[in-house]
């Protein structure tokens, strides 16, 4: 099981980023996927999560209207689409399979990606 999640970057409030995630060592198309981040100092949380297919989404209540999560099962592929980016959604987002609001309950974790807001 691998996760490659890319995308991310430096942005100044209000803007937007897109990350992605591909997934690989597992069949994609009957999992849940989530996104998690974790900023400096702090554990890592759950930011959202799908339904293996698409249909269903749901969203922490710090990024809900904000933040979009989205899936190619034909790519094997999570996105989650930031926009009206904060400088408190600073952190390394991870996704992984499954969803759950303790994350040591996962395994496999990528590398991540760094999401970076300025002012």
């Amino acid at each position: 099981v691998q996760f490659v999640e890319s995308g991310g970057g430096l942005v100044q409030p209000g803007g937007s980023l897109r990350l992605s995630c591909a997934a690989s060592g597992f069949t994609f198309s009957s999992q849940v996927m989530s996104w998690f981040r974790q900023a400096p100092g702090k554990e890592r949380e759950l930011v959202a999560y799908i339904s293996y297919g698409g249909g269903n989404s749901n969203y922490a209540d710090s990024v809900k209207g904000r933040f979009t999560i989205s899936r190619d099962n034909a790519k094997n592929t999570v996105y989650l689409q930031m926009n009206s980016l904060k400088p408190e959604d600073t952190a390394v987002y991870y996704c992984n399979r499954g969803w759950t609001l303790n994350y040591r309950l996962l395994d496999n974790w990528g590398q991540g990606t760094q999401v970076t807001v300025y002012s």
